[in-house]
């Protein structure tokens, strides 16, 4: 599975994981590690729906971004 892709695998029973400071109405992204290594990341107000999974260096690659500052205008 390539970066990004759209999996279609049942992630039903999985142990997501959401940031503390998650808004009261669900309107976060839900992430859990898979068996290989790579993460799988969802809306979680659609938890039925569409699951994009991300090999691990690229989840480093990007958090390591999000903890630079990269992104904060995308949140202003």
């Amino acid at each position: 599975m390539r970066d990004g892709e759209i999996s279609e695998l049942s992630y039903a029973d999985a142990a997501w994981r959401r940031a503390s400071v998650c808004n009261e109405l669900g309107h976060c992204v839900e992430l859990r590690r898979r068996a290989d290594g790579s993460v799988a990341m969802r809306n979680s107000r659609h938890p039925d729906g569409p699951v994009l999974t991300y090999e691990r260096r690229a989840m480093q690659e990007l958090l390591a971004g999000v903890k630079n500052g990269e992104f904060d205008d995308l949140a202003a």
